[in-house]
């Protein structure tokens, strides 16, 4: 479903934050993607949705080249659900405009911007299965919701279309660990639901572990574990750390995946 082929990222100093990386998805998979600050986590997934230019490699979606197509192109494909949790709604916009956004996404465009009632019922229904009472504040702008409704809203409309591909980038980073641990069951619910292709980048080895069927772990741009579920299903942190440090040749000195 997704394949990178020998993809090279480098920065205008000459840094690689990628560096000759290939990587096969399947179609169904949930990639749970670790590694300390600086890896290259982030820039991966950047690079897939056409945030970030590849400097040398391809990158192909469903068979389809997607390597020289800017982001607005590739949107068609992904999903995406930000750490900063302005970046998935339009703040000065109400719920159910936000919805109504997401909704009518590559669909055909008409004179008509009205909401039916039709679509208020639908986005009532979605909005329910949140369990977080925002099916009764569809006028509230977005900017009054917190950051985990924000998060699980921004959730609900990255995978209204059901798309190739879901990329989640630190998603429950900036959200007290209460709200973090309500937004990723959400997120596993909408993932396994609608049987969606997932890339999940995290700081928490224990969710890494736990969630998913594949785990990914990245060093200096370069994937130097690959985990099937099998394999990390009985494994504890400190058992991903001693295999970090065999592959790296190094210590992982990142508190926050210390502490995750």
């Amino acid at each position: 479903m997704l394949t990178i082929n020998n993809v090279t990222v480098e920065y205008p100093d000459g840094t690689k934050a990628i560096n000759n990386l290939s990587l096969n998805v399947k179609s169904g998979e949930k990639l749970a993607l670790i590694g300390a600050n600086g890896a290259g986590k982030s820039t991966l997934l950047n690079s897939v949705a056409g945030t970030f230019p590849v400097t040398s490699g391809k990158i192909f979606i469903d068979g389809d080249d997607v390597t020289a197509e800017p982001e607005f192109k590739r949107a068609k494909y992904i999903g995406r659900v930000f750490q900063d949790t302005r970046m998935g709604t339009a703040s000065d916009m109400s719920i159910e405009q936000n919805l109504a956004i997401a909704y009518r996404r590559g669909k055909k465009r008409t004179l008509r911007w009205g909401i039916t009632e039709r679509e208020r019922g639908l986005y009532r229904e979605l909005l329910s299965q949140l369990d977080l009472g925002l099916e009764h504040r569809l006028k509230d702008k977005t900017r009054f919701l917190s950051g985990g409704q924000r998060q699980a809203l921004t959730l609900l409309m990255a995978s209204f279309h059901q798309p190739k591909l879901l990329l989640l980038d630190e998603h429950t980073a900036a959200l007290d660990p209460k709200t973090a641990a309500k937004v990723l069951e959400l997120t596993v619910k909408i993932v396994e639901e609608e049987k969606l292709t997932a890339m999940m980048v995290t700081h928490n080895m224990k969710d890494a572990l736990r969630i998913g069927n594949r785990l990914i772990m990245l060093h200096n741009g370069n994937i130097i574990l690959d985990l099937s579920k099998e394999e990390k299903q009985n494994m504890e942190v400190s058992d991903l750390l001693k295999m970090f440090e065999r592959a790296s040749g190094e210590e992982m000195d990142n508190d926050r995946m210390l502490l995750g």
